[in-house]
Order: structure tokens, then C-alpha cells, then sequence
């Protein structure tokens, strides 16, 4: 097969550019939305900052295929937009207090707020991308919706692992693939479809985000667990303490004895009045049963695998540099 790079002559942005563009594009955004009571939220989300990876690998998967990435930028936005909706509403969902170090939309207004700020993001994000080239508008318009889809199924399966007493770590990877990891796929994809990919790149870009964003998923739970809340932005043990069923928690009811396993219970925790020491207890249990290492392994192992697809990739080498430094930079990040 023959590479499928268009251009002798490589143009290819780094992720801080890409990242400095869709901040750019998020700014006028908000300035368009005004300050109408129901964008008031909106404007809040979007602003609170983050890495903006989503919409940045959108951008970087159409420069690997073509020069102009001009084309890629609504549908990037609204990538983006739809990310943060649903984190609006997952913050509902999962009652979290912080987002990115500051109130969740549903703390600093309330609860009917926050659904309504969030449907309307929905909406916009569809606005956004019906600027997308009529050329390829069908394509873009199916896989967001496949991924929409995709997004809300493993939004409910992280919601009915709630009231299950028993989840597999494979039923965890499949939830975390839905929610998390096929965005960020889908985005690649996107981008894609957008620089003139065929489908086998198309595919391969899809299946390269689906492991990046699994690798990036569990080091996010590691990181909730063994990170710096100053640099993560979030509450320390923020899913131990709501009883989530995580890697590392799964992971640890497997290999904890009667004794150990109740540590892990909120109902049976050291101290319920007092979170830090439950969460000092069951991140040391973490620790003396080597489920961190094991969280490690894997995240590596996804990460590997994403190189991999990445360098099976027909497209000259160069063009695939910048997706291979992000690959490097997500492992091992502190935030």
C-alpha cells in the first residue's frame, strides 16, 4: 500500500498550537453565547480549562493527512462542547463536588440548571458541526452519533455498576472504552475522514484513539487515587469515596482477603466521618497488594498498543511524529 500523506512538504502543528487554537475558538464561542442565564453554565464549563485533547487530536489527525487543518475546526469545537455536556451531566450523575479545581456546574447553581445548560450544549455542538464541508458532513455526522450513542451506553453501565455487587475488570475496560476512549477515537476519526484518509487509515486512526484513551482512563484512575490534587484539579480518593468501581478497586476485591475487603466497604470504612483516613487506608491497601502496579502494566500495555497501530500507519513518518510525542506525554502525566 502507498503512503497516503499528501504533501512532500510536512506543516505539522504541535498539540500546544492545536491546543492554542481551539482556546481561541472556545473564547469566541462564549463571547457568542452572551450572558443569557442558560449560557451563563455553559460559558463556566468551557472555561474552566483542561487539556482540550479531544478536540487537539481532532485537529492533529487531519494534519497527518493533510496540510489545512482549517476544516477540522468546527468539528473539533463541537467535539469539545459535546465533551464538556456530558461532563456536566456526569457530574450530576456521580454528585462530584469539583471539576478542574472549581464547583461543578450543578454545586454553584443547582441541579435543573445544569441539565438544561447541558442540553443546550448538546445542541450547539450539533450546530457546530453542521459547519462541517458538505463533502464529508455525512461520514463526520455518522460517527458522531455512533459516539454519542457510544458515550451514553457506558455513562449507564458505570451507573448500573453502582448497584452491582460484582463487576469483572473486563466489564470495566468495556465501560471506560464506551465512555471515554471511543470520544477520543471518534474525534481521530473524524479528523480523519476530514484530511482525505481511505478507510483502512480511518480505521487505523479509530482504533489507535480507542487505545490511547484506554491507556489515558486508567492512569486518570490512578491518579485519582496516588495523584496531587493540585495538580489534577480533583478531590484525592474522589472515587473511593464515592464507592467507584474502578481497576484499582476491582482489581483489589479479587486479591483482598474477608479482613482486607472491608476496607474497602463504605460501610465498614475506618472512619466514615473522616475521608482522609478512609482514603489513606484503602490506598495503602493499593499499595500492599500491588494493584497500582498492575493498573501500570496495563495502561502501558494500551499505550504500546496504540504505538504500535500508530506505526503500522501508511503515512510518512514525520507526519505521524506529533501523535507519537502526545502518545509519550499522556503515560506517566501528573494531571
Amino acid at each position: 500500500m502507498e503512503e497516503t500523506g499528501k504533501s512532500n512538504q510536512v506543516e505539522l502543528k504541535s498539540l500546544a498550537e492545536l491546543q492554542q487554537i481551539i482556546s481561541e475558538k472556545i473564547t469566541g464561542f462564549c463571547e457568542l453565547n452572551g450572558d443569557k442565564e442558560i449560557f451563563q453554565p455553559v460559558n463556566y464549563i468551557m472555561q474552566l480549562g483542561g487539556k482540550r485533547l479531544r478536540p487537539a487530536l481532532c485537529l492533529m489527525a487531519t494534519n497527518v493527512f493533510c496540510d489545512n487543518i482549517d476544516g477540522a475546526v468546527h468539528p473539533a469545537l463541537a467535539i469539545e462542547v459535546f465533551h464538556n455536556f456530558s461532563l456536566m451531566h456526569d457530574d450530576i450523575m456521580d454528585r462530584a463536588p469539583i471539576r478542574r479545581g472549581l464547583p461543578t456546574v450543578h454545586k454553584k447553581w443547582n441541579d435543573n440548571v445544569a441539565i438544561l445548560s447541558g442540553d443546550a450544549m448538546m445542541i450547539q455542538s450539533y450546530q457546530l458541526l453542521m459547519k462541517t464541508n458538505p463533502e464529508v458532513f455525512p461520514d463526520v455526522m455518522h460517527v458522531f452519533n455512533e459516539v454519542a450513542i457510544d458515550v451514553c451506553e457506558g455513562q449507564q453501565l458505570d451507573m448500573n455498576f453502582e448497584s452491582r455487587v460484582s463487576v469483572s475488570v473486563a466489564e470495566y475496560e468495556e465501560m471506560i472504552r464506551l465512555k471515554t476512549s471511543v470520544l477520543l477515537a471518534g474525534a481521530m476519526k473524524i479528523g480523519a475522514i476530514i484530511g482525505g484518509a481511505d478507510s483502512v487509515a480511518q480505521k487505523a486512526m479509530f482504533d489507535f484513539g480507542v487505545e490511547l484513551g484506554m491507556s489515558f482512563q486508567l492512569w486518570d484512575d490512578y491518579l485519582d487515587a496516588f495523584g496531587d490534587g493540585k495538580l489534577t484539579g480533583k478531590l484525592v480518593g474522589g472515587d473511593i469515596l464515592a464507592d467507584k468501581k474502578t481497576f484499582l478497586r476491582l482489581r483489589c476485591m479479587e486479591l483482598a482477603n474477608e479482613e482486607e475487603k472491608k476496607v474497602l466497604l463504605a460501610n465498614n470504612s475506618v472512619n466514615l466521618n473522616d475521608p482522609g483516613s478512609r482514603v489513606k487506608s484503602v490506598v495503602d491497601l493499593y499499595s500492599k497488594l500491588g494493584v497500582d502496579e498492575e493498573l501500570k502494566k496495563e495502561a502501558e500495555r494500551r499505550h504500546q498498543k496504540a504505538l504500535s497501530i500508530l506505526n503500522d500507519l501508511k503515512v510518512p513518518v514525520k507526519r505521524k511524529m506529533q501523535l507519537q510525542l502526545l502518545a509519550e506525554q499522556l503515560l506517566n502525566r501528573t494531571n
